[in-house]
């Protein structure tokens, strides 16, 4: 497991907002294949497990670019 945390790490630091912007448009497209292909009984459970993961993941992520557009403004 340090091995792969290392290595994300590795590819963090070579990387710029385009790759970030390419991984989340994969994550996002691996989810909407998930969210259409579920089963009828379980596609309320999973609305709401994703409306609370992209909520989880968010704000946290606006809050920081938040703090540094402010601190750029400084």
């Amino acid at each position: 497991m340090k091995k792969l945390i290392e290595l994300g790490n590795l590819y963090a630091s070579k990387s710029d907002w385009k790759d970030f912007a390419l991984v989340k448009f994969c994550l996002f497209s691996m989810g909407l294949l998930v969210g259409v292909n579920a089963p009828k009984k379980h596609q309320k459970t999973i609305t709401v497990l994703s409306v609370l993961v992209f909520a989880g993941t968010y704000v946290p992520l606006m809050s920081k670019l938040l703090r540094i557009a402010a601190e750029k403004e400084k």
